[in-house]
C-alpha cells in the first residue's frame, strides 16, 4: 500500500470521526468548492461561529434542538386536546343522562 493511500486513510477517518479542529469551517468549504461563492461561504462560517459562540452548539445542533422542542410543544397541545375533548364528552353524556332520569320521575 502507498504511503498516500495511507495518509489519505488516516486523514478522512479524522475528518469523519468529528475529531477536526474546526468543524464550522467544513461547511463553509463546501460551498465555495461547489457554487465558487465567497461571500455565501464567508456569511455561512461567520453565522455557524455567531451561533456557536453565543448558544455553545453548532448550527445544525441547534436548530434541530429547536425544532425538537416546537415539536414537543405542539404534541403536549394537541394531547390536552384530545384530554379535553374526550372529559367534554363524558361530562355531555352523564348530564343527558341525568337530564333524562330527571324527565322520567
Amino acid at each position: 500500500m502507498g504511503i498516500k493511500k495511507i495518509l489519505t486513510y488516516i486523514f478522512v477517518g479524522i475528518i469523519l470521526s468529528g475529531c477536526a479542529q474546526s468543524t464550522a469551517m467544513i461547511g463553509p468549504a463546501i460551498t465555495l468548492a461547489s457554487s465558487g461563492n465567497i461571500s455565501q461561504a464567508g456569511l455561512t462560517f461567520v453565522t455557524n461561529k455567531a451561533v456557536e459562540k453565543e448558544t455553545g452548539m453548532d448550527t445544525v445542533s441547534y436548530v434541530s434542538n429547536q425544532i425538537e422542542k416546537q415539536n414537543s410543544k405542539t404534541k403536549l397541545k394537541r394531547e390536552f386536546k384530545n384530554l379535553v375533548e374526550t372529559n367534554f364528552a363524558k361530562t355531555r353524556e352523564k348530564l343527558i343522562l341525568q337530564d333524562k332520569s330527571n324527565t322520567f320521575n
